[in-house]
């Protein structure tokens, strides 16, 4: 059921580039329908922040994920469906509730007072209770069959065919209420699947009206302003519902026509689009504008770039000059024309019969004269020829493109993992397209990549990278996108976008962020740990120690517990420099985990950071302590050789030197009769049994810091670089071990 669902989704959510372009002179291959979305590409500017996405345990309509558009034209007013001509009635007073007020009584006559007849004293009438306020009307309930697949919805809301069931089945159902809860709950988790926006829109219209399905258009629109095929939805449905008598209504469309390429008309697939907006401005009358139309897309990379050429000439022959040119190019026109020298007369023809006068030239409504026909051809000519360069630089562009194009084989969204020769030539295709420098064209094709690879973080921060240095709130959008709708689970790209906001200088951000991570996926250390240090760089150590100890707690009797443990001595000790409090911790800790080695470990290195002088004691109580305590073996052995080297280095006696040497020979010596067991009882390879100067078995307890800390090795540095050459009696070469 799954797989089908997800079968469904992707032949429902069509991506309007791909679809309807057929091969033209330009050729290529057409794609199956797909998404598009969230273009800033119009992206010459940044988004505004998207709303936050759904609860996905709330059992409320979800508020729809609404992202500001990038400029547009500015807004047309709605179509009027009064009157023009006519003046509003005046309205009656209203009163406070609403209702309307009662005219004003004419005062009545005045008399002479009169004292009032004396009436005996009335009790009150009985008072009612107060009514409870009645809270907002509740949504009716779900049929059982629909109550059921939105459960199963919300309980997993990454389950991408729960959904698929769920809007199948309202759709069949015709129940508006229910609709707009599945689509707009859907929406807030998969915006990029312009189908569904198709449906919606359409329900509403059918069910809930025009205003209402334009609603849902715009939110679409401003989800996926790349989808070609919701643009071309959208317009065919103001064609049809706008009246196109009324004046209003033609440079309505024209907006939106103008809104939709500055969106999506640099896609490499938005042939049917520029089409549709060329057939419509002919439709219109509007030959000029048409003209300006082909100017634009005649520069721009398409698939079907052969076929606008082709068209363009067409429509050049068909129309007079002056019917398609601007005044002004057509007065450059004729004068670059009168400016060319004439050409050499041709060879004169044998005479005809006489032939009548030649008539006068038509007038054209201003008085001038046409254009005989021999220069309208000479001025057609000129402006092909004008426009020619062009189109040769943009089929050398479209060349360039092409192998990269034929690569995308998915450019729609889906819940289903690319093949790896798509993701490498999205790489390929981004990096190429970045060294050409154009920001622009930069911008639309990051936009068409996260549609189809939105499921893919890496993508996000090439895009995030590429943006941070040109538009600091162009790069939060995508953040907020990324992380908001695709990635509400991914830690290391909330990590990185907390990172971004406390460095653009909005820490109150970052704080929100890292919360509600922990929140969404929690148990995550290095959330903990980020948390933790935003509070010590923002100076409160307060914060930051209570976040430690908050983990400590909810962590208690697991192997985080004294993670945090040694995270919080490390602070107490480093940065608030009070060695007392960093030992309690790690004293605490190691009374509930006396086996650990790193609390012993750590400790170890907490007081040999100190004064050796005036901390011998405390360093010689925390090596004898790990020495009692029930470690392993092996770990024992270590212990026992850092207190050797501690007071051969350090040490103020004597008598203290020789007890820890002879307690390090007793130590060797089981050591020594267990490898033997070993050696005789197990099949373990040699290159996998512990040996006492390996250097990997000091740095996993830690077992760091002071002046022989760095080489485990000892022996090396007392006997080959110093010359110390100990006796036999004390037979250094048994613990240290040989470089």
């Amino acid at each position: 059921m799954a797989a089908e669902g997800a079968e469904a989704a992707a032949a429902t959510g069509g991506n309007g580039s791909g679809s309807g372009n057929g091969s033209g002179s330009g050729g290529g291959s057409t794609d199956p329908p797909g998404e598009r979305g969230h273009g800033i590409s119009h992206v010459r500017e940044p988004l505004s922040p998207p709303s936050p996405p759904i609860n996905a345990t709330s059992s409320s309509p979800p508020s729809p994920p609404v992202r500001a558009a990038p400029p547009r034209p500015p807004p047309l007013p709605p179509p009027s469906t009064a009157d023009p001509g006519a003046t509003a009635a005046p309205q009656p007073p209203q009163s406070c509730n609403g209702a309307a007020a009662a005219p004003p009584e004419e005062p009545p006559p005045q008399e002479l007072p009169q004292e009032p007849p004396q009436e005996p004293p009335q009790e009150p009438p009985p008072q009612e209770p107060p009514q409870e306020p009645q809270g907002p009307p509740q949504e009716p309930p779900l049929p059982p069959e629909l109550e059921k697949l939105w459960q199963a919805a919300q309980s997993n809301p990454h389950d991408f065919s729960a959904w698929t069931e769920l809007l199948a089945l309202v759709e069949q159902e015709n129940q508006l209420g229910a609709a707009r809860r599945a689509f707009d709950g859907f929406f807030a988790h998969y915006p990029y699947c312009y189908g569904y926006w198709k449906k919606y829109a359409d329900m509403e219209r059918r069910l809930g009206g025009d205003q209402r399905a334009q609603e849902v258009f715009e939110r679409g629109l401003q989800s996926i302003p790349l989808s070609m095929d919701l643009w071309i939805h959208y317009i065919s449905f103001l064609q049809s519902s706008l009246d196109m008598s009324r004046p209003e209504a033609a440079p309505r469309i024209r907006g939106v026509f103008e809104a939709a390429v500055a969106a999506a008309g640099l896609d490499f697939r938005s042939d049917k689009l520029w089409e549709l907006y060329v057939e419509w401005e002919r439709e219109q009358g509007e030959l000029r504008a048409v003209t300006a139309i082909y100017d634009r897309v005649l520069s721009i990379p398409t698939q079907l770039y052969g076929q606008h050429w082709e068209r363009f000439k067409e429509h050049v022959h068909q129309h007079p000059p002056k019917d398609i040119l601007s005044p002004e190019e057509l007065l450059w026109v004729r004068s670059k024309l009168s400016a060319e020298p004439p050409k050499a007369p041709e060879p004169p023809e044998p005479p005809k019969a006489p032939e009548p006068p030649p008539k006068e030239p038509p007038q054209t409504e201003g008085g001038a004269q046409e254009e005989p026909e021999p220069d309208q051809e000479r001025i057609r000519e000129l402006v092909i020829s004008m426009r020619q360069q062009i189109h040769a630089h943009n089929e050398a562009e479209v060349g360039k493109r092409w192998s990269f194009e034929d690569g995308i084989k998915r450019p729609y969204f889906h819940v289903k993992p690319l093949e790896r020769a798509q993701l490498r030539n999205w790489r390929e295709y981004l990096d190429w397209e970045l060294s050409g420098g154009n920001h622009d064209r930069c911008i639309v094709l990051f936009e068409r990549c996260v549609i189809a690879c939105a499921l893919y973080e890496e993508f996000w921060v090439k895009y995030i990278r590429f943006l941070e240095p040109q538009s600091v709130p162009g790069a939060r959008s995508v953040f907020q996108r990324a992380c908001g709708y695709h990635l509400p689970r991914k830690p290391s790209l909330h990590l990185l976008w907390a990172a971004f906001e406390e460095k653009h200088g909005n820490p109150e951000e970052s704080r929100r962020i890292l919360r509600s991570l922990e929140a969404a996926v929690p148990g995550l250390a290095m959330v903990r740990l980020r948390r933790v240090s935003l509070e010590r760089r923002l100076g409160d150590l307060e914060a930051a120690e209570r976040l430690l100890r908050e983990a400590m707690l909810a962590h208690q009797g697991l192997p985080l517990a004294s993670f945090f443990a040694i995270k919080l001595a490390r602070q107490a000790g480093k940065v608030q420099r009070n060695l007392g409090k960093a030992r309690r911790v790690l004293l605490d800790a190691l009374d509930k985990e006396p086996d650990n080695a790193r609390l012993h470990a750590n400790l170890l290195e907490l007081e040999f950071g100190a004064d050796v002088r005036q901390n011998e004691g405390n360093t010689l109580r925390c090596l004898e302590r790990a020495l009692r305590s029930p470690l392993a073996p092996d770990a024992k052995l270590l212990f026992s050789q850092r207190r050797l080297e501690f007071l051969e280095d350090f040490g103020s006696s004597i008598h203290s030197l020789l007890t820890a040497y002879d307690d390090h020979q007793r130590i060797l010596k089981q050591h020594a009769a267990r490898k033997r067991a070993l050696e005789n009882g197990s099949e373990e390879p040699d290159d996998k049994r512990l040996r006492p100067d390996d250097p990997s078995l000091l740095t996993p307890l830690g077992l760091s810091g002071g002046d022989g800390g760095g080489n485990p090795s000892y022996s090396y540095w007392y006997q080959h670089g110093y010359g110390y050459n100990y006796q036999t009696p004390w037979n250094y070469n048994q613990y240290y071990g040989q470089s």
